[in-house]
């Protein structure tokens, strides 16, 4: 036993006619977790174009388990209403995405799932910490919060009652500007070489790759007010 023959991985046998000590797969061999047989379920995508319907019903139950997971791992950066102003953005990280544009609010249910699994600019992807099934609960709360800042009478079920996000506000007494747009603080660190907002530009568009445009933003510590000194006018 001190001198045991075996196989050592990668190198070369005269035991096989073909010279190879690590033998080829077993044809359709599948490994564990790996038998993905709903191609859908898992990349969002049909033909290779993004698919626009749920890979399963929605229920009240799936609306919940979205809701908890985006609150995990979506709100620090696209907040808890979804306006790409959420705490870190805040505090000067790449501006996230606002799910209530235009452009993300027609986008399909099958584009949400694949920036979840595979990022999108600035965005990393979430494959690793969230599972297909929560990535599609995550997307369903997404489509579901793009209609509550939009809703009307109309939309709910008789009985309910549309309420706007400023009178909830003002009765959980939150001040004026709770429901208001959020804005980046003058102190906020872009992080860019210009020090300027990094803004990803629309795929396909003619202003792809150009650089982002100037921010006008309030100087601090080294401004000539800061130093108590006179501020020519412009």
């Amino acid at each position: 036993m001190h001198d045991e023959p075996k196989f050592f991985p990668q190198r070369g046998t005269s035991f096989y006619a073909d010279g190879r000590s690590v033998r080829p797969q077993v044809e359709n061999t599948v490994a564990r977790n790996q038998l993905r047989e709903d191609t859908y379920f898992y990349t969002g995508l049909e033909n290779g174009k993004e698919g626009s319907t749920m890979p399963f019903p929605v229920t009240m139950q799936v609306l919940e388990r979205g809701q908890e997971r985006y609150n995990v791992y979506c709100t620090p950066c696209h907040s808890r209403v979804g306006n790409g102003e959420g705490m870190i953005v805040q505090r000067g990280y790449a501006h996230a995405g606002d799910f209530h544009t235009a452009r993300l609010e027609t986008a399909p249910l099958g584009h949400f799932f694949h920036v979840i699994s595979n990022g999108y600019g600035a965005m990393p992807d979430y494959s690793a910490q969230i599972a297909p099934v929560d990535r599609w609960a995550i997307v369903a709360y997404i489509k579901a919060l793009q209609l509550s800042q939009k809703a009307t009478q109309a939309d709910v079920a008789p009985g309910s009652h549309v309420e706007p996000l400023a009178s909830i506000a003002e009765k959980d007494g939150l001040p004026a500007s709770f429901a208001k747009p959020w804005t980046l603080p003058p102190t906020a660190t872009y992080g860019t070489p210009n020090d300027q907002s990094f803004v990803l530009p629309t795929p396909g568009s003619a202003t792809s790759g150009a650089p982002a445009p100037a921010v006008t933003r309030p100087s601090t510590a080294h401004s000539p007010a800061a130093a108590g000194q006179t501020v020519p006018k412009q």
